[in-house]
């Protein structure tokens, strides 16, 4: 009885232990999750192209496929419900990220084989699988271990840890590449810098293996049933909503040019001026992307931050996003127009083409958060807009290297403007609901 006793208070102590472990800091691992949800998206939808054209592959053929593979982003919503049967969100996390880095040393193989487009545009493909999983998981740790105060406090960090994975991975890897495409040659400088992608993914995951807090949150779904029955439920409140043809329409149209300048700009700036490019080498493209591009897309994003703080979302705000985002592609008309060969004037043109994006990109966040998100699956209504905003830019990505081809890049830039009309009518016309505090279940 005397051992008992003297255990007892030890044994009390080792349970509340186990029952309330020690909280991790968010510091520890909200910046390293976020960069690694950027780094495989951007080097999916950007420097792969860069790669692909350096190895001889057509426009066509580049935007098609490295459209095309971004396709899981836009149904990732369809599995989340489902994830939590088998294991953790913390779990899925962190796996993906090491699951993705062995797919990206899979990919730095292939480029050796003689199919090697192929091959690798299959892995990267996987890789999207992979890397839209681990961002429906990293949003559920994200909502379930922040308190709504937290969630504010912290996605000042999210930002900015994806737009460092997008610096590192469209400016600073597509620049080692460009310097190693000279010593080495083309095939083996992007397998050096695939291997290098999935090192880092591989390294993230250990490490977030350690430091992300295991959920606590009370499993929701146990069975395939209920999982399909939840599902069902999402969809049909999703579009049971007010006005939502017309949301879908804005959420669709909103992104209608930038999807077709964005996969054609860095072929275009890497093509020959004999065929109508700027001839620039990879090394110039990684330097453009990496510092003109990402600066001018911070200060974007912080001005509009400060604009819509004051303002609010109205329709008149919505216009001046609306043009923000859009009428900044006139930049690269110029380029295609003039063919200038400084390379500050390319990259003043890049430099107002991405702050006009990271201004203009609010408008469309703001517009679902406060016309798609809100409802009984505030978490779940999200994803869906974002999937399907997704989509709006990848079909126009599919079709654009077809349209560049057929116009040639002058006359293609042109036509991009043209294709931000639709955009400007949808804001317009699209209702906007008045702000909701929703406190209704977040799923």
């Amino acid at each position: 009885m005397a051992l008992i006793k003297t255990l007892n208070p030890i044994l009390k102590e080792n349970t509340v232990d186990t029952i309330q472990p020690k909280k991790i800091s968010p510091f520890y691992w909200i910046p390293t999750t976020w960069f690694a949800m950027g780094l495989p998206f951007v080097a999916l939808s950007g420097a792969s192209a860069i790669m692909y054209k350096n190895m001889g592959v057509s426009d066509t053929k580049i935007a098609f496929w490295t459209s095309l593979i971004m396709f899981p982003w836009t149904v990732k919503p369809l599995w989340g419900p489902f994830l939590e049967m088998y294991r953790t969100r913390k779990f899925f996390v962190y796996i993906t990220q090491m699951l993705t880095g062995v797919l990206f040393g899979l990919v730095a193989l292939s480029l050796q084989a003689d199919r090697f487009f192929s091959f690798s545009i299959a892995m990267l493909g996987l890789i999207a699988i992979s890397g839209s999983t681990h961002d429906t998981a990293a949003d559920g740790v994200y909502l379930n271990e922040l308190n709504a105060k937290e969630q504010a406090k912290f996605v000042g960090w999210q930002g900015a840890f994806y737009n460092i994975a997008k610096v590192l991975s469209g400016g600073v890897l597509v620049y080692l590449a460009g310097e190693l495409e000279n010593k080495i040659g083309i095939t083996n400088a992007w397998t050096v810098v695939m291997f290098l992608y999935g090192v880092i993914m591989v390294c993230l995951g250990l490490y977030n293996m350690k430091v992300i807090p295991n959920s606590s949150e009370a499993q929701k779904i146990h069975t395939l049933k209920s999982g399909f029955a939840t599902l069902k439920d999402v969809i049909i409140t999703f579009f049971q909503k007010k006005n939502i043809l017309f949301s879908l329409c804005f959420i669709v149209f909103y992104r209608f040019a930038e999807g077709q300048a964005i996969k054609i700009t860095p072929l275009f700036f890497k093509a020959s001026r004999a065929s109508g490019g700027l001839g620039l080498s990879t090394s110039e493209i990684g330097l453009l992307y990496g510092v003109f591009g990402s600066i001018s897309f911070v200060l974007g994003s912080l001005a509009a931050g400060y604009f819509i703080s004051n303002k609010g979302l109205s329709k008149k705000t919505l216009l001046i996003l609306c043009a923000f985002f859009n009428l900044p592609f006139a930049a690269y008309a110029f380029l295609a127009v003039t063919m200038p060969t400084s390379l500050f004037v390319v990259g003043t043109a890049v430099a107002i083409e991405y702050f006009g994006y990271g201004f203009g990109f609010v408008g469309l966040i703001l517009f679902m958060m406060q016309n798609i998100a809100p409802g009984k699956y505030k978490m779940a209504h999200y994803a869906f807009g974002s999937g399907l905003m997704n989509l709006g830019f990848m079909i126009p990505s599919m079709i654009s290297g077809v349209l560049s081809d057929y116009l040639g890049y002058k006359s293609f830039f042109i036509w991009v403007l043209v294709a931000t009309i639709p955009a400007f009518i949808v804001t317009w016309l699209v209702p906007l609901q008045p702000v909701q505090e929703d406190k209704e279940e977040n799923i």
